[in-house]
């Protein structure tokens, strides 16, 4: 072996316990990173679902009723000539 990699190798081996710590560091850094963005990613879903099956439960338990109010308008209208007549 020549020189210069017998002096990066006593380099690198006496680096090697912060290299290491170094290394679990960042993925540790890492895995709670992207528990973190997962656990967002989920919950956004999960309150957008709520949100849209609440409305479409509202819009479905809402009812339409049409009242028919033509005998009502006839009564009305005879009131108002019976009191032009006078």
């Amino acid at each position: 072996m020549s020189q210069a990699k017998v002096d990066r190798y006593k380099e690198e081996k006496a680096n090697r316990k912060k290299t290491l710590k170094k290394q679990k560091f960042m993925h540790t850094v890492y895995t709670i990173c992207g528990s973190v963005i997962c656990l967002a990613i989920v919950g956004w879903i999960g309150y957008s679902a709520y949100g849209y099956f609440r409305t479409g439960d509202k819009e479905a338990a809402a009812s339409r009723t049409e009242v028919n109010v033509d005998a009502l308008n006839d009564y009305l209208n005879t009131l108002q000539t019976a009191d032009s007549a006078e």
